[in-house]
């Protein structure tokens, strides 16, 4: 499978920017109460993706700012113990016009989240990382997304390599940005204990993870699939239970802990 190209971060200026649709009251993407804003446009291709609706950036709807938070702002009370969260799609892939979002936000003291893949990231581009550091100056939470461990199987999974998502970990290591790692459980593809193992490896050399969440694929995403004209890609993977996801933490969490203690002594 080819890569895919990561579109432009110029598609949009910094006071508009293209929105797939806006939930009021999330719960599981960030602490308390959150405002959730999903992007429109990702340039990953993940087989388990259940919104392929996200993919196309022009297909969203053009907000500006002040269109994006104004529900939010209405019922601001409300989300005293949470904030806002920026997800997709890729929130990423329109870089500027997020920058503009948590700076507006972070004004106000609002907890601000960013859920992303890391995908967009590009650590040789002086001009990109200004930008980027930018934002992360505006973000108190980052929720992080590593698909697949292993780069070859990750390319398998999403068409795109993984170099650049671990080099974001890194990054935000270096920058002290807390993170919270998501991670999918997928029969047949993740679920092996070698690749598990090995994320918690690379885990450990992480100082900034506050929190490691392992998710059970599900496949309620078909009906879309179906409605865009689309083949499902996982169309005989079982779905994953619970107890698989929660067996899956455990050995990554248990290969960080014994590679923590092994680079301390």
């Amino acid at each position: 499978m080819m890569s895919l190209p990561v579109p432009s971060i110029r598609e949009c200026d910094m006071d508009t920017g293209f929105i797939h649709s806006i939930e009021s009251f999330g719960t599981v993407d960030g602490p308390g109460v959150r405002y959730v804003i999903f992007f429109q446009g990702c340039p990953l291709r993940c087989l388990y993706c259940h919104n392929p609706d996200t993919w196309n950036l022009r297909k969203g709807r053009k907000m500006t700012v002040s269109e994006v938070l104004q529900d939010f702002y209405k019922n601001r009370p409300f989300y005293r113990s949470g904030g806002v969260t920026a997800t997709g799609g890729e929130p990423l892939l329109q870089l500027e016009f997020l920058t503009a979002l948590f700076c507006r936000l972070k004004k106000d003291g609002i907890h601000t989240c960013i859920d992303t893949s890391g995908v967009t990231f590009q650590p040789g581009n002086t001009a990109f990382l200004k930008k980027l550091n930018l934002l992360l100056d505006a973000t108190d939470l980052i929720l992080l997304d590593i698909k697949h461990i292993d780069n070859e199987a990750h390319h398998s999974l999403t068409a795109h390599s993984n170099q650049n998502i671990l080099a974001f970990a890194e990054y935000l290591d270096k920058r002290n940005i807390p993170v919270w790692i998501r991670h999918v459980a997928v029969p047949g593809i993740t679920l092996h204990r070698e690749p598990l193992e090995a994320l918690g490896v690379f885990l450990a050399s992480l100082h900034n993870v506050e929190k490691v969440e392992v998710l059970p694929y599900h496949s309620m995403g078909k009906i879309k699939y179906k409605g865009l004209g689309l083949p499902y890609p996982l169309e005989n993977t079982p779905d994953a239970t619970k107890e698989q996801a929660r067996e899956a933490r455990e050995i990554i969490l248990t290969a960080l802990e014994e590679e923590k203690q092994r680079l301390l002594y």
